[in-house]
């Protein structure tokens, strides 16, 4: 349990940053979702956003070497999960990858992230040599891919990429032989073709022609990106103001209150308040780095750099496609895009990471 001593610890820049996106997110979904069917959603954020702070709060009691000790048992747990909404889930905008529970839709995919990245860490701290082994790259290859592969069949690729990190984490920190990484990264470059014209569905092959050239179907498929660019350039250096952006308030800019929510705060807070947020993105991934550095033991290093590594994922697929670098993939916008499993995942989770920090003086 938390110790009153810990509580002085506590790496408040840490803290204060993340809170501090939190805010502008709350801000951005009231703006994104003012005078419109989607009004409430605004409401429902703030009750997400309070379930959180619980779910940050109880990362932070209870020692990570107890949570680390349960880790297979919430693995098998979350996947459980996953093969359930396979069979038996709903399909929801053509994605089997919610958890209907009376009034509430939960999606197991974001939780797998923490339950995937205890594992990990449990299995990495145990197992620690030198160099990795093959038995080594092959269990974690197992742990990192069965969840890939469960979430992808959902559909869901955009969320399944933003597992991979793990792996490049696990390789980086296990002293894995260049040879190797670059054998690993050439891989899926050789596979692209038979990926192309065997796996991708065709909507999913229509995203990346769009990102390629998405004035090919400016009223369709391309819209999005066009919108988004115009939103993000529209702000000009200041912005036009705290629920003033045209893009936005006249609903032009599409999912503005998910995916497409930093284009939104482009609009109405301008270059400068998109140098802020990303400012405090920047502080959240540095800290997680420092954390990782001081951490007491092995255990604390692979959470603290695989909670980064998920996080610095999500942050750089979203802004890529918001300013049309990357093609759309629907994946959301880390503490500030609306939804409560993103939002209460990612507050679990950096619980964790103040968990390692606090714990990191303890003999």
């Amino acid at each position: 349990m938390l110790e009153r001593r810990s509580i002085h610890n506590l790496d408040w820049l840490l803290a204060f940053a993340v809170l501090s996106l939190c805010a502008a997110g709350l801000g951005m979904v009231y703006s994104a979702t003012l005078g419109g069917p989607l009004a409430p959603l605004a409401a429902k954020q703030m009750v997400y956003f309070a379930v959180g702070l619980l779910a940050m709060g109880l990362a932070l009691t209870i020692d990570y070497h107890t949570l680390a000790s349960l880790s297979y048992l919430f693995y098998a747990g979350s996947l459980v999960l996953l093969l359930y909404l396979l069979f038996f889930g709903r399909a929801i905008a053509n994605t089997r990858g919610w958890l209907e529970l009376g009034p509430v839709n939960f999606q197991p995919a974001e939780i797998t992230k923490l339950t995937t990245l205890l594992a990990l860490s449990s299995y990495l701290s145990r197992h620690r040599s030198a160099t990795l082994t093959p038995s080594n790259m092959l269990a974690i290859l197992l742990i990192v891919g069965v969840p890939f592969v469960l979430i992808a069949r959902q559909p869901d690729l955009g969320t399944a990429i933003t597992f991979l990190p793990l792996i490049a984490v696990a390789a980086f920190l296990g002293g894995m032989r260049v040879r190797t990484i670059l054998i690993l990264v050439m891989i899926p470059i050789l596979a692209l073709p038979l990926f192309w014209n065997h796996y991708l569905k065709d909507y999913q092959k229509t995203r990346v022609l769009t990102f390629l050239d998405p004035a090919r179907d400016p009223k369709g498929a391309g819209y999005q990106v066009l919108q988004s660019r115009i939103a993000v350039g529209s702000g000009g250096l200041g912005g036009k103001g705290f629920l003033e952006g045209t893009q936005g308030q006249l609903k032009f800019l599409p999912a503005q209150h998910t995916d497409f929510i930093f284009a939104l705060m482009a609009e109405e807070r301008g270059f400068l308040g998109s140098l802020i947020v990303l400012s405090l993105y920047f502080v959240v991934i540095y800290r997680c780095i420092a954390i990782a550095r001081a951490a007491r033991d092995l255990l604390g290093v692979y959470l603290a750099m695989g909670a980064m590594a998920l996080f610095a994922c999500q942050v750089l697929i979203n802004i890529g496609v918001v300013l049309g670098l990357m093609p759309t993939t629907g994946v959301p916008l880390p503490l500030m895009s609306y939804g409560g499993s993103s939002l209460i995942t990612t507050l679990a989770g950096m619980g964790l990471v103040l968990n390692v920090w606090m714990r990191r003086l303890v003999n």
